[in-house]
């Protein structure tokens, strides 16, 4: 069969190879072991370290296509992997985009897409200029590595940020500030394209948060202006065609009273795109593998008026009841409840699987459904009980 090689080891990828066997693939995975999340099911797997040429090499031999379920490979190995004449998806040219987000800020501002003041910070003058142009309202980022609340700071004074810029510089993380927008709530964008240039778009969802990490989603995202949908699709989808993007792009964005901005991009299957495994017609895991071995995009037409995802956080303590007694008291009572694990253990605060759930009529109570659902995962008991 076709071998689909996928550098990384965890859900995603995991998630990657049900939707690849489904389309007649194998997945080969790139892991760094054997109880990793995607290492536990897919049938080829090897060992070795994503930053070092050599075991790229030897994993992405003989495959179709390679991609990644994260964005940290390093762009001049994956520059050697091309001219050796592998099918990289997405090119590098594209993920540096995702990689660093002061590269992503100043490429999206070309391209016209609505972005926050932004600048690179280098010195403890760049902050004090920065601080100033923004009258206080800084974000500050480290370009690379970031991720789920990890690499963001909110000083609320000039001698906290000068404290934070001079410990990271220290340290060597590269940095960028830009300015604290007035958030209404977190949006997702997301698209999925073709190496020869077919785009689709799924409906775009609100994103939640909690302590930094995707929480809840809710598809589409209720009470959203028919102008800002149209706006964060046509920027989507812009971003995907710009930029060269190939498989699936999410755009995450901030709603304000001003109107919406690009705040991260991610070159994969992402979290606010778990809910189309149950709610739309093609889900992003089986998008994703169509699109970076160029095949026909399927539709993104949902299957219900809406749809809540609600991820799984380890808990402080792990309840002594076991999960799959847990599942079962969930689909007792609420058998329409979808859950997916990702097969690792219990740490507080870490994603260990999502539910959702799809219905119409009052998205309100079928988020509270998707919440106590969650929640009876996480903690074996009820919230409202």
């Amino acid at each position: 069969m076709p071998i689909l090689c996928v550098i990384g080891d965890g859900q995603l990828a995991r998630m990657m190879q049900t939707a690849a066997i489904e389309l007649g693939q194998s997945v080969r995975v790139l892991a760094s072991s054997l109880d990793a999340s995607a290492a536990q099911v897919a049938a080829d797997v090897v060992l070795g370290d994503y930053t070092n040429l050599d075991e790229l090499r030897a994993v992405t031999a003989g495959s179709t296509a390679v991609t990644f379920d994260h964005e940290h490979v390093p762009n001049e190995h994956l520059e050697t992997l091309i001219a050796e004449g592998i099918n990289v998806q997405p090119r590098p040219e594209a993920l540096i985009n995702a990689q660093d987000k002061l590269v992503m800020r100043t490429r999206l501002k070309e391209l016209g897409a609505p972005v926050p003041p932004f600048a690179a910070i280098e010195s403890i003058e760049d902050a004090e200029k920065f601080w100033n142009a923004v009258e206080g309202r800084v974000c500050l980022k480290a370009r690379r590595g970031g991720y789920d609340g990890k690499g963001v700071w909110f000083p609320v004074s000039f001698d906290e940020l000068k404290d934070l810029t001079q410990e990271l510089l220290a340290n060597g993380t590269p940095l960028m500030a830009e300015e604290k927008v007035n958030l209404v709530r977190e949006l997702s964008a997301m698209v999925s394209r073709r190496p020869s240039g077919e785009v689709k778009a799924w409906p775009v969802v609100e994103s939640i948060q909690k302590d930094g990490i995707c929480w809840f989603a809710i598809a589409p995202a209720p009470g959203l202006k028919e102008e800002l949908r149209a706006e964060a699709e046509r920027v989507a989808i812009k971003t995907a065609e710009v930029l060269g993007v190939t498989g699936n792009l999410a755009v995450e964005l901030f709603e304000t009273p001003e109107g919406i901005f690009v705040n991260e991009l991610a070159m994969r299957p992402h979290n606010t795109g778990h809910w189309t495994q149950n709610g739309c017609v093609t889900d992003q895991f089986e998008q994703h593998v169509r699109a970076v071995l160029d095949m026909p995009l399927g539709s993104t037409e949902t299957l219900q008026e809406w749809t809540v995802m609600a991820n799984v956080l380890g808990a402080p303590e792990d309840p002594e009841m076991p999960m799959p007694e847990r599942m079962v008291e969930v689909w007792k009572r609420f058998p329409d409840a979808k859950i997916h694990f990702y097969g690792k253990g219990h740490r507080p605060g870490r994603k260990i699987g999502h539910v959702n759930m799809t219905g119409a009529g009052d998205v309100e109570e079928l988020r509270r459904n998707g919440e106590l659902a969650a929640h009876f995962l996480v903690h074996a008991e009820w919230k409202d009980q």
